[in-house]
């Protein structure tokens, strides 16, 4: 093994990744875990006050929690990587608010900024989270057949069902700071990965550079495109450099199981069908997560998981689970229902039109998910999705036979 010290890093030292010919920054110490950034070190020959940005506009969770203090505590750190605190919170001082929901206005760059910026993170994460503590731990189940129900959801209203969720590869920096052969690493290993799938799972890989014509237009038609952000909180984080450089879509055969490489986060994956048969779906999703772990566990490259944080992800909303399971539901009367909102609120689900957060409904049907991510496992936060959607469909029938829902208002889950 062999160690170098490189420009002004003085508490990290580069390793060689064989198989991906990558170099991965590793700490020396875990309780010492900060290394120098020339560019950082550049700006602290300015005083706090100098450097430190205007939020006196802005509504998101970054700026509730930043002020001087914090910000002349964290700005001369900066993670093995080289990741400081002005590039989290960049996307969050460019980006003042927003109109319809509160943004949480940073991004982590690596698998160590949870830590090194704990100070910053762990406020936002309990915010964000309903008062998620730093010594809190997560739970993770993966196993669908603990999952109760879900296979008879009736498709008279619920159009289709899917999970999906975000993987980051350990060894890797995160898309808002990687480099460009640092995403092709990840997209070269993913795509080895994925072709060694077999079964239900066997399918193909699609980059978004050199796809052909034809191939475009069919997975626009299956809606499976994804294209260049162009949400300012995405260009402002840093995701969208080199586009479409070492993007790629990845899916099955029989187009049930769909992974996306390179996108917000190293790895989207997603189980979707036609239908309401979410049992079905969530099997197909825990399975193919586990297996395709599995196989980058091989390669020395699994996801990057702690007990208190779960799978760690680019933004610190999808902490833990990373997981959002939901349907396409028909509730035309319960929608104008007086108390909707607050049915939703009691079941820990959330709504978003059928083109996604910031669409309206069309002709009644609206996107049903589960609002949290972080201090319950994968399959309690389907199990809510499931038997919330249940209870709705049988509130709408009653309603369209102008029948009262009042007896069947839920409790607070």
């Amino acid at each position: 093994m062999w160690a170098m010290f490189l420009g002004c890093s003085s508490a990290a030292i580069l390793k060689l990744d064989l198989y991906g010919s990558v170099p991965v920054f590793v700490q020396t110490a875990r309780n010492a875990i900060m290394t120098k950034n020339c560019h950082n070190d550049y700006k602290m020959k300015f005083p706090t006050d100098e450097e430190y940005p205007d939020l006196s506009a802005h509504n998101n969770h970054m700026a509730k929690v930043m002020n001087r203090e914090l910000y002349d505590k964290l700005r001369s750190k900066s993670t093995p990587s080289g990741f400081t605190l002005d590039d989290c919170i960049q996307t969050g001082v460019d980006n003042p608010g927003h109109p319809f929901i509160m943004t949480v206005g940073c991004v982590a760059g690596d698998e160590e900024s949870y830590e090194v910026f704990k100070d910053l993170f762990d406020p936002i994460i309990s915010d964000r989270h309903g008062g998620y503590k730093p010594t809190d731990k997560h739970s993770t189940d993966l196993n669908f057949e603990n999952l109760k129900g879900g296979d008879d959801l009736d498709p008279n209203y619920v159009l289709s069902s899917r999970v999906r969720t975000g993987r980051s590869i350990k060894g890797f920096t995160l898309p808002p700071h990687n480099s460009r052969a640092e995403r092709r690493a990840v997209e070269k290993l993913s795509i080895e990965a994925l072709a060694s799938l077999d079964g239900e799972f066997k399918g193909k890989y699609y980059p978004l550079c050199g796809m052909t014509d034809a191939e475009q237009d069919q997975l626009i038609n299956d809606h499976f495109l994804f294209d260049k952000p162009v949400s300012p909180l995405l260009l402002a984080a840093g995701m969208a450099r080199d586009w479409p450089d070492a993007r790629g879509i990845w899916h099955n055969d029989n187009k049930t199981f769909l992974v996306w490489v390179n996108e917000e986060d190293h790895l989207r994956v997603i189980s979707m069908q036609k239908g309401g048969n979410m049992k079905e779906v969530f099997r197909r999703f825990c399975v193919g997560l586990q297996k395709i772990e599995a196989i980058f566990k091989k390669h020395n490259h699994g996801f990057m998981w702690n007990e208190h944080l779960g799978y760690v992800l680019t933004c610190p909303s999808n902490l833990g689970t990373g997981l959002r399971g939901g349907v396409h539901v028909k509730l035309p009367k319960l929608s104008t229902h007086a108390k909707f909102e607050e049915i939703l609120t009691r079941l820990r689900l959330q709504k978003r039109g059928t083109g996604g957060v910031d669409t309206a409904s069309v002709g009644g049907v609206f996107d049903i998910s589960n609002a949290d991510r972080l201090g319950s496992s994968e399959v309690q936060q389907v199990q809510l999705v499931v038997d919330g959607v249940k209870l709705m469909v049988e509130m709408e029938k009653k309603l369209e036979k102008g029948e009262s829902i009042d007896d069947m208002i839920p409790a607070q889950k």
